[in-house]
């Protein structure tokens, strides 16, 4: 009994100072309690106890003693840890070593400190930006009819204008070079709108903003270069692509095959140190109207030219559509959504070496330029256009299922809809906090890389979802395409924004995990650059502070599996303070699986997509989850938002845990896995997801014009009555909603026999006889019929018609 509670006591020791952060402290001290009671116990048997305790002593002395352990052991421990780590290649490093890591490196730790994230400020946008969107963008909006468009095959001539003539094109241009200056929070809410009404009309704006000419001039370009461009480029008069994709080099786009050579030509008369080009890209956006190309290659100096290298590297240079041997204006058919999009290729294209961006003394450092800028605007442009998508779908399938009724009862009503309501809610609410969060990082100064490609994955992966179970509400409404149909080019755009901008497959097994695992762990950088200078004294704080690391959350996981969620307190009251320490238990969990896999598999590690993409995944949830905790806490805990609060919390709880356990069911060393799994899922899994109650609550804020779908939806763009798809959806809702009392009298009075049923004619004449309704209420309830009969019609189209769309 004594040794129990010895033992007990010991553990308890441990747990607590190596939760404080003092694993080694703990090991001794509760060391030390166990060595007494044995003494206690052994007095008559001295030697053995002072044996034991001379071994501990030294182990204690040598490994908590730091000048006398990198003495006896750095060098070793230094060389036996540099043959597990991974190799990089200088791409890799480039890309490892892109943006600033921020609540990502939180999370890794396994104890985020929620009071940070809390106080963290979230940029609203300007007056002048706000007014911007409700006006410009709003007008833009309604000359974009998406069905329209896709007849035509572009923007109108005067949708054109308009983009190049009110800055659209320049939105992150600063105003000194005559662009809009907008921060990134302006940028996303432009094409949230945009993306609500227009896929094409998203695309062709947000393009030209984010990765391309212009954001690599604002950061690399020389003075003369951007005097000479950002003004055009802002004002429309120059409109820019960037060629990077090739037949042979999609999201590995460091293997480019396109080819710079130094040499000397002639250009416009006169001879020059320039660039011979050769090159074949695809899949360029804007390509086809483009009249400067941003280039990426590989350059090449045989002649010395330049310098004592050859291969120069990756290297981009900005290429007028108007110079010999540049080829562009084929198009791409995109899935039939017509933004401009087309191969561009160029054979033996002569350009001086100042078109190189940055100059020549930025020749070979293209990668670099490239995962730098990607790293903050992957956060901006299709996370806004999957939350545009995402807002409309809440929009529509709540009013649709308002108006739309079977068995005598909205569809809304039933419990099979309402799941697919609540995810479509729930869901959206989800993205928008992650987008908010990341955007506001944006602004304040981060480029948090791994943030944003969480971002472009899982808000686009997340879009797939919420379209596909919108689609299911509205049935043979989201199907047949025409003027009335609301989702069929959201639809068809889902695989666009899963496949650019890295695909989602190689985004979430290779880089959220994979460069999140060293550019975010508090030691896996430090130990990793250590070992490469040889550093013994800076790789062994690293590495001893990784272990410390690994015993803190051990400790952290087991008591939080024993109930210690109960223990640990929230930054806050209310409907959200549940959910801090249940997120926090995970992170802990996170970390925890994180150093094992690293720790068993090494350099295998980025080879085992599918355990990376499971750390992945549960990552990405904790990200979300925080976010939507952040957007709950800085809205004033609204009411209205809580149940879509709970919702995702819930979902994004039941989604981490459940990529860590499939993580530990497939880790490869087992006993490493069932260790893991003692320690912090020793029960199973915790997290279930959303009950059915609470579904109904999300699905029923989404009904009857609640607060909570006009909140879930205000950043859209709502178009007029007389607008054939989603205007007619929300006049006839309107219709229903404002008849709905009197329908309730009749339901009444048919259920207590004071009328029979007969046609709907018959029925209201009787009802205004018996005095059940008054002739205004007879009016509303007729008006609203006529709208929600008219409202679920979908189009249909004479054989010459439908040729001509075919056409």
């Amino acid at each position: 009994m004594i040794l129990a509670l010895v033992i007990v006591l010991a553990l308890l020791v441990f747990l607590a100072l190596t939760a404080l952060g003092r694993g080694w402290l703990g090991w001794v001290v509760a060391g030390a309690i166990v060595l007494a009671w044995w003494k206690w116990k052994l007095a008559a048997a001295p030697t053995p106890f002072w044996t034991v305790a001379a071994v501990f002593g030294v182990l204690a002395l040598v490994f908590g003693f730091a000048p006398l352990r990198r003495v006896l052991f750095g060098g070793l421990s230094l060389k036996l840890v540099g043959k597990a780590l991974p190799t990089m290649s200088d791409t890799e490093r480039a890309a490892l070593e892109a943006g600033t890591v921020w609540w990502d490196a939180e999370l890794f730790s396994g104890a985020p400190r929620w009071q940070r994230l809390l106080d963290f400020h979230v940029a609203k946008m300007t007056s002048e930006e706000r007014l911007f969107v409700d006006e410009v963008v709003g007008e833009l909006s309604k000359l974009c009819v998406e069905h329209e468009v896709e007849a035509r095959g572009d923007l109108s001539e005067r949708a054109w204008q308009l983009i190049k003539s009110k800055g659209l094109m320049g939105m992150i241009i600063p105003k000194e070079y005559g662009g809009l200056g907008f921060t990134a929070a302006a940028n996303s809410a432009v094409i949230v709108k945009l993306s609500s009404r227009s896929v094409t009309a998203a695309v062709s704006v947000m393009v030209p903003n984010s990765l391309g000419p212009a954001e690599l001039l604002l950061h690399y370009g020389t003075d003369e270069q951007k005097k000479f461009w950002l003004p055009r480029l802002a004002n429309g008069s120059e409109v820019p692509c960037f060629a990077l994709t090739e037949p042979g080099a999609g999201s590995d786009a460091a293997s480019i095959t396109s080819t710079g050579t130094i040499c000397r030509g002639t250009f416009e008369g006169r001879e020059v140190l320039g660039m011979r080009l050769d090159w074949s890209k695809r899949y360029i956006t804007l390509a086809p109207v483009a009249t400067v190309l941003g280039l990426a290659f590989k350059l090449r100096d045989p002649e010395h030219l330049l310098g004592q290298e050859t291969e120069l590297g990756i290297t981009c240079a900005l290429i007028p559509v108007t110079t010999p041997g540049v080829q562009i204006g084929k198009r791409h058919d995109p899935l039939g959504v017509p933004f401009m999009n087309g191969p561009t290729e160029g054979h033996g294209v002569f350009v001086p070496l100042d078109f190189i961006i940055g100059g020549p003394k930025l020749a070979g450092h293209g990668w670099r330029m490239l995962m730098q800028c990607l790293s903050a605007g992957r956060g901006v442009s299709l996370p806004a256009l999957s939350v545009g998508a995402a807002q409309l779908a809440a929009r529509a399938v709540g009013a649709h299922a308002t108006i739309r009724e079977q068995f005598g009862l909205p569809i809304g009503r039933f419990e099979g809809v309402e799941e697919k309501l609540a995810k479509v809610g729930g869901l959206t609410y989800l993205i928008d906090s992650g987008r908010k969060l990341t955007l506001g990082a944006i602004d304040a100064g981060e480029k948090p890389s791994v943030i944003t490609a969480i971002m472009k994955c899982y808000a686009t992966e997340t879009m797939r979802v919420v379209i596909n179970d919108a689609m299911d509400v509205l049935g043979g409404n989201g199907i047949c395409l025409g003027p009335r149909n609301v989702l069929g080019s959201a639809y068809k755009a889902i695989p666009i924004g899963i496949t650019v901008e890295g695909a989602n497959i190689l985004t979430r097994t290779m880089i959220v995990f994979g460069q999140g695992a060293i550019r975010c762990h508090p030691f896996v950088q430090r130990e990793m650059r250590a070992v490469a200078e040889r550093d013994v004294a800076a790789f062994d704080a690293a590495f001893f502070g990784h272990v410390n690391l690994v015993f803190t959350n051990a400790a952290r996981g087991l008591l939080f599996s024993l109930g210690g969620t109960k223990l640990v307190g929230s930054p806050t009251s209310g409907a959200a303070s549940e959910y801090y320490p249940r997120l926090e238990r995970l992170a802990t969990a996170f970390s925890l699986c994180a150093d094992f896999a690293m720790a068993t598999l090494g350099g295998q590690l980025k080879r085992k997509e599918n355990l990376c993409g499971r750390l992945a995944d549960a990552l990405a949830h904790l990200y979300l989850g925080s976010a939507v905790l952040k957007r709950y806490f800085d809205g004033g805990a609204p009411d209205r938002e809580a149940a879509l609060m709970r919702w995702a919390a819930e979902h994004a709880l039941e989604r981490a845990e459940h990529a860590l356990d499939d993580f530990l069911r497939n880790l490869p060393n087992r006993p490493a896995a069932w260790l893991v799994r003692a320690l912090v899922l020793p029960f199973g899994r915790r997290e279930h997801g959303p009950s059915d109650r609470r579904h109904a609550e999300v699905a029923r804020g989404l009904l009857e014009d609640r607060p909570e779908r006009v909140s879930l939806s205000s950043d859209i763009f709502l178009p007029p009555a007389s607008d054939p798809g989603l205007g007619r959806l929300e006049a006839a809702q309107a219709a229903v909603l404002a008849a709905q009392p009197a329908r309730n009298k009749l339901k009444e009075a048919a259920k207590q026999k004071k009328l029979a049923a007969r046609g709907s004619t018959e029925l209201l004449d009787a009802a205004v006889a018996a005095g059940i309704l008054s002739e205004e209420e007879r009016k509303l309830v007729e008006a609203a019929e006529i709208a929600r009969r008219d409202a679920i019609l979908v189009d249909a189209f004479t054989p010459d018609e439908f040729a001509a769309r075919a056409g």
